[in-house]
């Protein structure tokens, strides 16, 4: 069956709600409003419906309009996505790809990972964002990200689980919490500072402190934080991975926590169109998942 409206049909629609009115979709589609009324008239025609109302000097949605617009969004988004995934595959692996990467995901593995896709496809450039419990849900909902490392799946995106991370509450060795003299719980941690790592997305989970305490420092970076608890400033949940230097040599210490002292996050590889990700982008994926098996 052959549409009867055509994709620019749509796109007038759209535009017509996005911009408030007949007369400025026309300035933004470089057309006249005659022929903007009319595109709009087409559809209420063929599929015998109205659109818009209007009221007062406004033209306003009708619920059926309504649900024709939310369809039509997905239409041509859709459209664009197929056109840019088709010029994508002409051209060989793609320019380039964007990974929005948990800062939990330990460094030397993307890095190792990165390196090994430069060599096979050394013209593909690659824009990496390390981001913060919500911030790559967030890279995905915004279409910033091709690939995602996140400890989160957002609502309409798959994923594989890829690893889970330990994080373990520690401190310096002569933190005087190691010195209280029996196995620790919350209530013993709330009198010492507590270092958190903020949430980069916009909308921060406030809830994402471990524990309440009357002392916090809240930084950006785990570097950032694993150095002030090396220097005694706190203690912290740490990514055993990357502080295993630091255990090994003694310097920083677990706690002797009653429970929770270790947990652990969950890490999923996500594709944020699988349908149509390019060579490159599944080739990426490939790599980056031998590197934890």
């Amino acid at each position: 069956m052959t549409p009867n409206i055509s994709l620019e049909q749509w796109r007038t629609l759209i535009t017509i709600v996005d911009a408030g009115g007949y007369a400025q979709a026309a300035e933004i589609m470089y057309k006249s409003q005659s022929a903007v009324t009319y595109a709009i008239q087409k559809i209420e025609s063929l599929l015998e419906v109205k659109v818009f109302e209007i009221q007062g000097r406004k033209a306003i949605l009708t619920p059926t309009g309504q649900m024709l617009y939310r369809r039509a969004l997905a239409l041509v988004n859709e459209a664009n996505e197929l056109e840019h995934a088709a010029h994508a595959l002409s051209a060989g692996w793609e320019a380039v790809i964007n990974i929005a990467a948990e800062i939990l995901f330990p460094s030397h593995l993307l890095l190792s990972c990165m390196a090994q896709f430069g060599l096979e496809s050394p013209h593909t450039r690659i824009e990496l964002v390390e981001s913060v419990i919500g911030g790559t849900s967030e890279a995905l909902l915004k279409g910033e990200a091709d690939i995602a490392i996140s400890p989160q799946l957002p609502p309409g995106f798959l994923g594989d689980l890829l690893m889970r991370v330990k994080l373990v509450a520690v401190a310096h060795a002569e933190h005087p919490l190691h010195h209280i003299g029996h196995m620790l719980t919350f209530t013993d941690l709330r009198a010492y500072r507590h270092l958190v790592v903020r949430d980069s997305s916009k909308k921060r989970d406030q809830r994402a402190a471990f524990v309440e305490v009357d002392q916090r420092w809240t930084v950006s970076q785990v570097a950032t934080s694993i150095e002030a608890v090396a220097m005694g400033y706190g203690f912290a949940w740490l990514p055993e991975e990357h502080i295993k230097l630091e255990l090994k040599s003694g310097l920083l210490r677990p706690l002797p926590l009653l429970e929770g002292g270790v947990r652990e996050i969950p890490l999923y590889l996500v594709l944020a169109n699988p349908d149509f990700a390019g060579p490159g982008i599944r080739r990426m994926t490939e790599i980056i998942k031998n590197s934890v098996e």
